[in-house]
């Protein structure tokens, strides 16, 4: 309590005497905290991806029974999420007297905390200049070298599974550590192969200058997204992402079946809900930097479509405000039949609190938002000033980095539920003898293909 108390009061005081001396001392905690909010809250929606979608991909239903008391709402499994925070967080904190009590506390401290400055370099939208000149970045760190920073803070991540098997002092976790780290050493030589392209290509490591490098097109049409100009590139990245993070098919560190949980193994209550944790964390920021390497980043859409200059123009925020509210109010009002008949077919079968779940998430995403959309467009006048265009074109090109970061979590997902996990030689060989080779000649032709201008 007495380090907690210090810790409060140290931090009391930094945030009394930023207020005092800098003006933007608001807008800069506001800035460096939304990308964290946002990494932090999507780790709910992944848990809950994650079980659904294996039971999708299984032909099964997934956990549907906890439910909240009184109102019956089930959120077709999201309930469960809490559950588990509940669980995690009253069960008793147990450190094995066999382990190093230092190091065995850290791990997992240390596990989330690289998962979540790894991605502290990720431009969400353009910066938003307002109408005074203020600038506001909506990015926690903007240095010119972010992508070098992704690289050498995230392969420091291997220290911390490392830690926790060393730590623990148990042959299965120290086996699982063991592996671990030749994993991630393998596959930290392709991951970075694969960015060399990208440092070629868009001749910066600025993520931010990386954005930028993708307006427009080459060979006359072809978008220039990294994912069109460097398609070996990515399919290197996606794989090396996958032995990053310790994804199936690359799980040996943690492998069931032959090390019982492999560095973990010792790990329970809240320490195991922080390793838990870090790496759905560890897969968003992987997906926000592949999203923003080579799917546009926060450019909505390719060919120059929706650009920026475009967005920010009061009279085309004000018809894309329009477009999204209909949408909204269309799409709200179909989900809210459909969950509403749904809830007409189950009402009579289900004799608990859950027959009334139909008809209240109908309200919640359905009828609720489309409802609302309606009253906006009937009561708005229409007008957006130039603070609202460039606030509402933050909006548009977050939302597309969002969405194209959500449908590379789901890909994560996938190939986790549908392919088998390698042997260990096999995952040595498939990085030394086929990923290495190719990431080396793929480079070559990358740099050949940059100094004749096809790129």
């Amino acid at each position: 309590m007495k380090w907690l108390a210090l810790f409060l009061l140290g931090f009391g005081a930094v945030m009394v005497a930023g207020f005092q001396n800098h003006p933007h001392f608001l807008a800069i905690l506001i800035s460096a905290g939304i990308p964290w909010f946002f990494v932090l809250n999507m780790i709910p929606p992944m848990i809950f991806l994650e079980r659904k979608g294996s039971a999708f991909i299984q032909d099964r239903t997934g956990p549907e029974r906890a439910f909240v008391p009184g109102l019956g709402l089930r959120l077709a499994g999201f309930v469960h999420n809490f559950a588990d925070v509940i669980k995690l967080a009253m069960k008793e904190e147990i450190v094995p007297r066999h382990a190093q009590r230092g190091l065995y506390v850290l791990a997992p401290v240390l596990s989330m905390f690289i998962a979540l400055i790894v991605g502290a370099v990720i431009p969400y939208a353009h910066p938003i200049a307002w109408s005074d000149g203020a600038t506001f970045r909506v990015q926690a760190l903007d240095i010119n070298i972010g992508m070098l920073w992704i690289l050498a803070a995230s392969s420091v991540g291997v220290y911390a599974v490392t830690l926790a098997g060393w730590a623990s002092n148990n042959k299965f976790g120290q086996m699982g550590g063991l592996r671990a780290s030749a994993s991630m050493i393998s596959y930290e030589i392709v991951f970075g192969l694969a960015v060399a392209n990208a440092f070629l290509v868009y001749e910066t490591t600025d993520l931010s200058g990386m954005v930028m490098a993708q307006h427009g097109t080459f060979l006359g049409f072809v978008p220039r997204w990294g994912v069109f100009m460097m398609p070996v590139g990515f399919l290197l990245f996606l794989i090396a992402a996958f032995a990053e993070t310790n994804r199936a098919p690359f799980d040996l560190a943690e492998a069931e079946s032959e090390l019982v949980a492999g560095f973990h193994t010792e790990y329970g209550a809240f320490k195991f809900a922080l390793f838990f944790m870090a790496e759905y964390v560890a897969i968003v920021v992987q997906c926000l930097i592949m999203a923003t390497v080579f799917l546009g980043g926060w450019q909505p859409l390719p060919w120059n479509l929706l650009h920026h200059d475009w967005l920010v123009q009061p009279a085309n925020a004000s018809l894309v405000v329009r477009v999204i509210l209909w949408s909204v109010a269309i799409l709200g009002g179909l989900v809210g039949l459909l969950l509403f008949r749904w809830h007409g077919k189950n009402r009579l079968r289900w004799k608990d609190a859950r027959k009334n779940e139909g008809l209240v998430l109908s309200l919640l995403f359905g009828f609720g938002p489309a409802l609302t959309s309606l009253l906006v467009l009937l009561f708005w006048g229409g007008v957006i000033g130039p603070n609202g265009a460039a606030l509402s074109a933050a909006v548009v090109e977050a939302l597309s980095l969002i969405g194209k970061t959500l449908v590379l979590c789901w890909l994560f997902i996938w190939v986790r539920w549908t392919l088998p996990r390698f042997r260990y030689d096999q995952l040595m060989a498939l990085g030394w003898k086929v990923l290495l080779p190719l990431g080396v000649i793929n480079l070559i032709v990358t740099a050949a293909l940059v100094q004749f201008g096809v790129l």
